[in-house]
Parts: C-alpha cells; sequence; structure tokens
C-alpha cells in the first residue's frame, strides 16, 4: 500500500492529525480508543489488516484524538471535557468533506461516536460500537483500580507494561509486545497518558442513550480484560433498536483476536451484504515449532545450536513440500498444503534437534491462511497457542488435522480438548504419533561409529522418506510393492540405528550432498 497522507484539522486552536484511505461509496470515521498513532497502526499486522477490510467498502477517514499520537496535546492543568473531545469528530469530518457518516467506535471512542450521534443526529448515519461503555468508573476500572494504572503509567510508560491490562494473550509474543512498547511511547508520554487516563474516568454518557436514533450494532468480547461485557448489554438495553453480537475472546483492543470477524460483521451491518470472500486467503495447514534450551547450555552454545537448528528447519520443511512463514522469537512458522506433510515435517524436525542437543514443541492446525505474506490470522495464533501448550517433543495437532490425514498412515492419540479464548468451543486434540512400519525387534546396544553404506535402492528409498513420502507413495514411485518399501525402511532404520521413519528424514538431510544423499 501506498503511503497514507496524514492532514490536520483544526478543531478550536487544536490540531487534529487524520487520514483518509479508501474509495467507497460512503464515510466510515474510525474513533480509536485509548491511545494511537496514525503512522504505527500500519505497522502491525493486525491493525492494518483491519484498517484494509474497512477500507474496501467504505472511505475511510481515520484520526488521533486530541492528546494522543500526531495531534496537539492537552493541557493537563486544564483538561477537556468528551463534550470538547466529541467536536474534535466534526472537524475532521468537515475537513476530509464529509457530511454524513458511519462511526465506528472502539472503547474510548464508543463513548465519543455515542455523544455525537446523539448531537449530529443528521451527520450520523449508523453507529458500530466496538467494547464500548456509557460510564467509566462502572464498567472499565473503579478509582482506586484506576489509582493504580495511572500510577504505573507514570512509572513505566513506553516499555509495554500496560500490555496485561489490554491483551494478555498477546504478552508471550515478543514481536507484538515489542511494537507494543513503541505505540505507548509514540502515542502519549508518561504525563499525557496520565492526563488520558484522567479525561477518561470522566466518562458518562448514560444520559444520552435514549436520543440516539442512528442504527447501531454493538460487538463486544465474552471474556473482554478492560471492559465488562455487561457494558454494551447496558448499552444494548438502552440505546433504541440496538443490536448486540458477543464474539470470543478477551484481549480487549480491536486489532487483536479475530479481526475478520470484526469486519465482517461491521461490513454487513453497514452495506447490508456479507463479506465476499477474499481470493487471497486459502486453505492450509500450519506448522509451529518451539525450540529450547533443557540443558542451560550458555548463551554461546545456545545460540550456535539455534541457529543451526534454523538451518535445519528451513532444509527439513522445503524437503517436505512447505514454506517457512516467518519466524516469531524461538517459534518457526511453515505452511503446507496438505496436513500429513506438515506432521511428518514435524517429526523430522523433533529428530534433528535431539541430535542437535536443543527441546521441540510442536503444534500443528488446518484453517483459512493468507496466500502471500506470513500467516496473521486466526490459524496462525491457534496454531502457536498449540505449540505453547505442547511439551517437549510432542507434536500437538487440532483434531481436524487427524481428520485430513486419514489414509496417511500417520497415528494420533487423543490429548483431550483445550478451551482457547477466541474459539467458542473448546479445540479437540490428538498427539501425533510417528508412521507404523516394521522395525526390528531390537538393536545394537553399543552404537557404530560409521553408519554401514546403504544399498543404491535403499539410498533412494530414504531420499523419499525425507521427501515426506508415505511408504505407498515411495512403492510407486519406485514400482515395488508396499511390503518391500517396508522391508527397506526396516533395513535402513537398522543400519543406521535410528528410531524412526523421521529420523531417517533428518539423517538424510544432514547427510545430503550436492546431488542428495
Amino acid at each position: 500500500m501506498r503511503p497514507i497522507e496524514t492532514r490536520y484539522a483544526l478543531s478550536g486552536d487544536v490540531r487534529i492529525a487524520y487520514q483518509v484511505v479508501g474509495q467507497g461509496s460512503f464515510d466510515l470515521v474510525f474513533v480509536p480508543g485509548f491511545i494511537s498513532n496514525l503512522d504505527l497502526h500500519w505497522e502491525d499486522e493486525g491493525y492494518s489488516r483491519l484498517l484494509k477490510r474497512l477500507a474496501a467498502f467504505s472511505r475511510l477517514i481515520l484520526f488521533d484524538k486530541r492528546g494522543t499520537g500526531l495531534s496537539d496535546r492537552v493541557d493537563t492543568r486544564h483538561l477537556p471535557s468528551l463534550e470538547t473531545r466529541m467536536d474534535d469528530v466534526r472537524a475532521v469530518m468537515d475537513a476530509a468533506g464529509s457530511g454524513r457518516a458511519a462511526l465506528l467506535g472502539a472503547s474510548e471512542g464508543a463513548p465519543m461516536a455515542m455523544l455525537f450521534a446523539a448531537t449530529y443526529p443528521e451527520r450520523t448515519r449508523a453507529l458500530v460500537l466496538y467494547g464500548g461503555y456509557a460510564h467509566f468508573h462502572k464498567w472499565v476500572m473503579p478509582p482506586e483500580r484506576l489509582n493504580a494504572f495511572i500510577e504505573m503509567a507514570e512509572t513505566a510508560w513506553g516499555t509495554g507494561a500496560t500490555l496485561p491490562h489490554f491483551a494478555p494473550g498477546r504478552v508471550d509474543d515478543s514481536h507484538f509486545a515489542t511494537w507494543w512498547g513503541r505505540f505507548e511511547r509514540l502515542s502519549a508520554s508518561p504525563t499525557a497518558a496520565a492526563a488520558l487516563a484522567r479525561m477518561n474516568a470522566g466518562i458518562d454518557v448514560r444520559g444520552v442513550l435514549a436520543a440516539i436514533s442512528a442504527p447501531t450494532l454493538l460487538i463486544h468480547r465474552r471474556n473482554d480484560v478492560r471492559v465488562d461485557p455487561d457494558a454494551s448489554r447496558f448499552l444494548a438495553k438502552k440505546i433504541p433498536n440496538a443490536r448486540l453480537v458477543e464474539i470470543p475472546g478477551r484481549d480487549h483492543p480491536i486489532w487483536t483476536g479475530d479481526v475478520d470477524r470484526v469486519a465482517d460483521l461491521s461490513e454487513e451491518f453497514l452495506t447490508g451484504e456479507r463479506a465476499v470472500a477474499e481470493a487471497e486467503r486459502v486453505l492450509g495447514a500450519l506448522l509451529a515449532t518451539r525450540i529450547y534450551d533443557t540443558a542451560h547450555l550458555g548463551d554461546r552454545i545456545w545460540s550456535e545450536r539455534s541457529l543451526r537448528f534454523q538451518e535445519t528447519w528451513r532444509l527439513l520443511v522445503g524437503r517436505h513440500g512447505g514454506r517457512s512463514a516467518g519466524t516469531h522469537g524461538e517459534m518457526m512458522m511453515s505452511r503446507f498444503d496438505a496436513p500429513a506433510r506438515a506432521i511428518r515435517c514435524a517429526a523430522a524436525l523433533r529428530d534433528a534437534a535431539q541430535n542437535i542437543g536443543v527441546a521441540t514443541a510442536q503444534g500443528a492446525h488446518v484453517g483459512e491462511i493468507e496466500l502471500r505474506g506470513p500467516p496473521a490470522g486466526l490459524t496462525g495464533r491457534v496454531t502457536m497457542q498449540l505449540a505453547a501448550h505442547a511439551g517437549s517433543g510432542d507434536i500437538l495437532a487440532s483434531r481436524l488435522v487427524a481428520d485430513l490425514a486419514t489414509g496417511s498412515g500417520l497415528h494420533f492419540a487423543d490429548a483431550g480438548r483445550i478451551a482457547l479464548d477466541e474459539l467458542d468451543e473448546p479445540l479437540a486434540l490428538v498427539h501425533a504419533k510417528s508412521e507404523q512400519h516394521l522395525e526390528p525387534a531390537c538393536r545394537p546396544k553399543a552404537r557404530m561409529t560409521e553408519p554401514v553404506a546403504l544399498t543404491a535402492r535403499e539410498s533412494e528409498v530414504v531420499s523419499l522418506i525425507a521427501d515426506g513420502k508415505s511408504n505407498a507413495a515411495i512403492a510407486a514411485e519406485l514400482r515395488l510393492s508396499e511390503h518391500t518399501v517396508k522391508r527397506h525402511v526396516a533395513n535402513i532404520l537398522f543400519k543406521l540405528d535410528l528410531p524412526s521413519r523421521a529420523a531417517a528424514a533428518a539423517f538424510s538431510a544432514r547427510h545430503a550432498g550436492p546431488d542428495g544423499p
């Protein structure tokens, strides 16, 4: 996307920064929450995806409220009223040439949007209120909690310290946590953040709710950590003809969690038509591989082994027909067009990690993913959560992976269910097991210093194993019976003193020359 031009509207004597994107048939004003920064929003995958989705069906008008981001700061000795801040919406609409618009108010932006709709009904086409509330102390924070929050903001602002208060599900996402720290620093200073919190504490728009005549959609996450879901339930009762939709999740910011669900609901409500499925999204299998140091190796040795494993990871992912899809700290993401390939690759990675001297925990899931770029949607987040829950050496997959891998020769054991914030129902899980094959009943106790040489046929078989192919597929390619292939596999494992097909694949990858093993 080309750089977005930032302009300034004059509201009284305060300059309000705004941007306009999209060319839809109607205007949509996005009223942000606690803090914002127009430039920084586009750097976060979730935020930029939400804005692009909204701009696809509207002329989207974005702005930083006074006191935040690129807009002028406020006088902390004379804090402006909500009415003054609300009028910034009118000033931005005037500057953008918008006579009438729909408003999307998120969190603290929702009371501003409600007050605007009651004050300027002729300029309000519709309201979408996400995670909103009418009274701060009742549904967000009582005074004592607010004082503690302000004290923390004044002492630790800019470090990302507020992240657990807004998005606890993203605390372990090091990339997002780093971005959040920048988001704090570039959206407000510590003094400005404390002033914003004090301004928000005065919010009480309960008296104007009955005067709202615009069609209103309320969206709230069922376990929202920041704003009590009862806040939107109250709004649904008091705003005439308002409709409430509760969605899964506990992370509060509108750009976290399932942003496509929020965009879909908003688009259908504002346009009267369901969102059209994007051709840029396809069904695929994701594998998240997490590595960690169980032997307390020390920084230098751990760094060396971590880099060695990442090189092996890229090699094995490619050999199994997959593509690397980026890293998040020690979490590596890869994507495959079939779940069986993902599981076979996971088994090879597990054995390769053991040989290198690190531990793995892996998660696999199937769902819609982006055709291009890193997996930023729900499927990616679920996959990473599965890897985070997996134990050392485990390959933890959703039941759907096992269902779609039927007939592949892979085997799975039930692993119960897990409740994830963004899913309506607990997710059924399985542990992926190695593919069954004929293995020698016993092994020599003494490991040979050099592996026994393989025959030409056995070298062909182990190379095809490393390519992620099943016994049946190998038999078809080499024009052998499946039973003969199983015998070759058993001989290979015996000669190389390896425990499984996955270990053979890892061995092949390590010993591959320019023309193969």
